[in-house]
Order: C-alpha cells, then sequence, then structure tokens
C-alpha cells in the first residue's frame, strides 16, 4: 500500500490484541493514516471494537484462537494492547515470519513481573526495588521479611493495580497473597513482594524506538492508588542530570527488548529518589499515565507508536503543560450514562474522553478528563475540576 491510496483489501492491516481505550486510540491513529484495523477482546463492543473494520471476541490467553485470527487476517502487524496473552504463541507466530510489535520477546518478558524484573535487575544490573519472587504463602513470608515492611504484593502477571496489595506487617500476608491469586488478571501462581522505596516522586518516561532510533517524551509524573492510576501531568520538572540518568535506563532496558528490529512505544516507570533513579516497571505498548500526552504533545503517544510501526518519521515531539484526571465508575451497571459533561467542558483548554466501555463491573476508569495551562500547576487544577464536575451513573 502506498499512503494516500484509497484503503483495499491488501492495504496495510495491524490486528489489535486487546481493544481497550488505548487500543481506540491506536486503531483511530492508524486509521488516519489509511491502515485496516481488527480489534479482538474478550468481551463484545469493547472499544476499539466500536471503530475497527473487523473484530473478534476470545480470551486473549486462548493461543489457538490468536492463530486462527492471524491466519484468517493475515495481518502486517500484530499489536499486543493488553498484558494477559498467550504470549508463547507470539513466540511461535513470530518465528513463522509474523511481525509482532514490538517484539514477541518483549511481549513475553513484560507480561511476567518476574520475567521484567529478573532482565532488568539480574542481567541489566539496573537498580530497582528489593523483590523476592514468591510460589507459597510461606516463600512469600520469608520474602517479606527480607525485604521488611511495608511491603508491596504484586501478582506476577497483571495490570492496573489488580491483586496487588501493600502490607504493613506480617499479618496482613496471608490476605495479600489471597488478593493476588484471586483477583490478579493472569494465573501464574506466583506473585513479587517488593520492599518499599520512600522515592521522592514516580515517572513514566515514553520511550519511542522507531526507524530513527530512540526518542523520549518529556516525563510524565503521575499519582497511582492501589497500583492504578488516577492522574498524570507533563512535563513533570527534573534536573537534567537526573533526566540523562532516567534516560540512560530506558534506552538500556528498550534495547535490550527490542533487538535489531522491534520498534514501538514503551511506558518505563521510574522511582527517583534525589539524584537516583529506580527502575520500576515497563509496558511494551502505550501507557495509561500518558494519556495526557493527547493534549500536551504535538504526537499523541498513541501516534507515536503507529509512526514507530509503520516505520514513518518521528522529529522533535515538543510538549506544553498538560493534565489528566481519570473517570472512575464506582458503581455496577451494564448502561452506564455520563452527566455534568456539558459543565465540564466550559473552561477553556479543557477536554473530556468517553472511552465507551458497554459496562462497569464495580470499580472500572471509563473517561479522562484533559487539561492545558500556563503551567503544569493551572493544568491539574483544571483537569481535576473538569473531572469533578462529570458523574457516572445507572441508566
Amino acid at each position: 500500500m502506498k499512503f494516500g491510496t484509497p484503503l483495499k483489501p491488501n492495504a496495510i492491516k495491524i490486528l489489535l490484541l486487546g481493544s481497550g481505550e488505548l487500543g481506540r486510540e491506536v486503531a483511530i491513529e492508524a486509521m488516519r493514516l489509511g491502515v485496516e484495523v481488527v480489534a479482538c477482546d474478550r468481551y463484545e463492543n469493547a472499544p476499539a471494537m466500536q471503530i475497527a473494520h473487523r473484530s473478534y471476541v476470545f480470551p486473549m490467553l486462548e493461543g489457538k484462537n490468536i492463530r486462527r485470527v492471524v491466519e484468517k487476517e493475515k495481518p502486517a502487524y500484530i499489536v499486543p494492547e493488553i498484558e494477559a496473552i498467550a504470549t508463547s504463541t507470539l513466540v511461535e507466530l513470530e518465528k513463522e515470519g509474523w511481525t509482532v510489535i514490538p517484539t514477541a520477546r518483549a511481549v513475553r518478558l513484560t507480561m511476567d513481573r518476574e520475567g521484567i524484573r529478573k532482565l532488568a535487575a539480574e542481567k541489566l544490573k539496573l537498580p530497582t526495588s528489593p523483590y523476592h519472587f514468591a510460589g507459597s504463602l510461606e516463600e512469600l513470608e520469608k520474602g517479606a521479611l527480607d525485604v521488611g515492611f511495608p511491603c508491596f504484593v504484586k501478582p506476577t502477571m497483571s495490570s492496573s493495580g489488580h491483586g496487588q496489595s501493600k502490607v504493613k506487617n506480617e499479618r496482613e500476608l496471608k490476605k495479600a497473597w489471597e488478593t493476588a491469586m484471586k483477583t490478579g488478571r493472569g494465573k501464574t501462581g506466583r506473585v513479587i513482594v517488593e520492599g518499599q522505596i520512600k522515592f521522592d516522586y514516580e515517572i513514566t518516561l515514553l520511550t519511542v524506538r522507531h526507524a530513527g532510533g530512540i526518542s523520549f517524551c518529556a516525563p510524565v509524573g503521575h499519582i497511582q492508588i492501589d497500583g492504578d492510576y488516577r492522574e498524570s501531568w507533563q512535563p513533570h520538572p527534573m534536573k537534567p542530570a537526573v533526566l540523562k540518568k532516567a534516560q540512560a535506563i530506558a534506552r538500556k532496558i528498550v534495547n535490550e527488548l527490542c533487538g535489531t528490529k522491534g520498534r514501538g512505544i514503551f511506558g518505563v516507570e521510574l522511582f527517583i529518589k534525589g539524584d537516583d533513579v529506580f527502575f520500576s516497571e515497563l509496558s511494551p505498548r502505550p501507557h495509561d499515565t500518558g494519556m495526557v500526552t493527547m493534549v500536551s504533545q504535538t504526537m499523541s503517544e498513541m501516534e507515536l507508536h503507529v509512526r514507530a510501526i509503520l516505520g514513518l518519521p518521528i522529529p522533535e515531539i515538543p510538549c506544553r503543560p498538560g493534565a489528566s484526571v481519570a473517570l472512575l465508575a464506582d458503581i455496577k451497571t451494564d448502561n452506564p450514562t455520563y452527566t455534568g459533561v456539558e459543565k465540564a467542558l466550559k473552561a477553556p483548554g479543557t477536554w473530556v474522553r468517553i472511552f465507551g466501555k458497554p459496562l462497569s463491573p464495580g470499580h472500572r476508569r471509563m473517561g479522562v478528563a484533559l487539561a492545558i495551562g500556563k503551567t503544569v500547576a493551572e493544568a491539574r487544577k483544571k483537569a481535576m475540576r473538569t473531572a469533578k464536575e462529570i458523574r457516572i451513573l445507572k441508566h
């Protein structure tokens, strides 16, 4: 396909594995460039499915179904959007000549906290919090005593804070183990227990591996509660020397994951304490805290991801002060409605993005409020005011 020609059945095609709010924005950016989009997820009418050319419904851990759709659709690019995926199938498909973004190895290592932490800390020798992995309550108790309290217990496969607990003492470990086993999004039977770093702040460093090399977005500051994103802003102020350290860590691990061919955007999460930088986690795809880039950058993280995938140029990435606040539904409904949007959008430089999720199981991120300002502080205040105007109700 040549850019500028009408979309045809043999056009560039991407297959999204996972069709949430980030996948939806990836699909929009891809379609703006004439790319055909096929979306997959475990439930019908997921956000990206609502705009994709075609869609398929099946759990992403079912490797046979992934292979069936790949062989039927013959995509140029297989683009995972979630963590819990049958990575062994992706590894097989890549060996057969299919292109997995960024690489099958990167997806396999990062879907499991054990894989990415061992790569970062043990192979690349990057600074991290103290940690142990555990496959039983007894192993968890030993690991927690070693890293000290308070500590954090997380399923090795999960996302958005599902199954994560902050543990203050030994008595709380049993409950944390049970929570991880019951509510983690993947069932590995293992957890990571991490010692607490009393960091000054944490950032996401969006790192783009593309045809021209590696580019960095301005650092994204964020607040997480129980491991789930609530608020983010850009640019987060950093000393030049500390930013340089952060970029060096991100460059090192992204290059290791990509090898010679991998490309795409990575959300590299880092803790900053004084002049020290600690690696935390990494997502080989657009990051939820990076939704602020829809208003703070000339190219959002999703556009950057698509450009990198397609081998298109990525020039300088200008940034202006911006902020985002997650819109949460704390109700159970299969027909959500939104009130207050008109009032929320009265202030200049504010936006609301409703993800179009068809239901809420009781606690779910359903949209995001966005704002720009003369300063980051002003943008954060505006985004928070915008978010407070919106209510998510049962219809």
